[in-house]
């Protein structure tokens, strides 16, 4: 029985609501985490692979890559209904907390407790970034391109934004071309080899 025949879907477009509520409101500082453990270990509405591959697609539209993502599910689920349902999950619920803190953390911005809460807060969210990412690397051995390659494209990545300082979008348009010319390459491969030709 393949991975696929026993994924869930979501019951209904309250279901989507609902989860992307919860899924925005555990979050601090990115639900990446969150979102992972969630979608693929909890609810099983997608695999790593699929999670990995949604999540590159979030990341290079425009906004924020979770309201990205609660749309393209909720749209495979449900149409553009599914899509609003998912995005409204994302965004109603949060905004009044943020809303809420703004007015709180207003009056104590200054204190250092609450600059020091802040950057503990940002560690802690790195460090779940981190861990979803080395966790996320074992859906990298079923990718066309091969996992030697996104390695290396992921450190070129890296070298790029966070050791030379080059602009984001300018590295990401170098890596994304090269990533998107290998995988079309390797994808025509396989194709090719699944018609018999040479």
């Amino acid at each position: 029985m393949s991975e696929l025949v026993l994924l869930n879907s979501p019951r209904s477009k309250t279901d989507l609501f609902v989860s992307f509520t919860l899924l925005a409101l555990q979050g601090f500082g990115g639900v990446l985490a969150v979102v992972q453990r969630e979608l693929v270990e909890k609810k099983r509405w997608m695999t790593r692979e699929q999670f990995v591959e949604d999540w590159a697609v979030a990341q290079v539209m425009p906004g924020p890559n979770v309201v990205n993502l609660s749309l393209m599910i909720g749209g495979r689920y449900f149409g553009l209904p599914g899509a609003l349902a998912g995005v409204a999950g994302m965004l109603a619920a949060p905004l009044v907390v943020v809303l809420l803190l703004a007015v709180a953390f207003g009056g104590v911005s200054q204190e250092p407790w609450a600059q020091g809460a802040l950057r503990g807060m940002g560690a802690v969210s790195a460090g779940l970034i981190a861990a979803v990412g080395l966790k996320l690397i074992t859906a990298l051995r079923h990718n066309p391109m091969g996992k030697p390659v996104c390695i290396a494209l992921a450190l070129a990545t890296f070298a790029g934004v966070g050791v030379l300082r080059w602009p984001l979008f300018a590295v990401l348009l170098g890596t994304g071309l090269m990533a998107c010319a290998w995988a079309y390459l390797q994808l025509a491969r396989q194709a090719s080899q699944t018609r018999g030709w040479p």
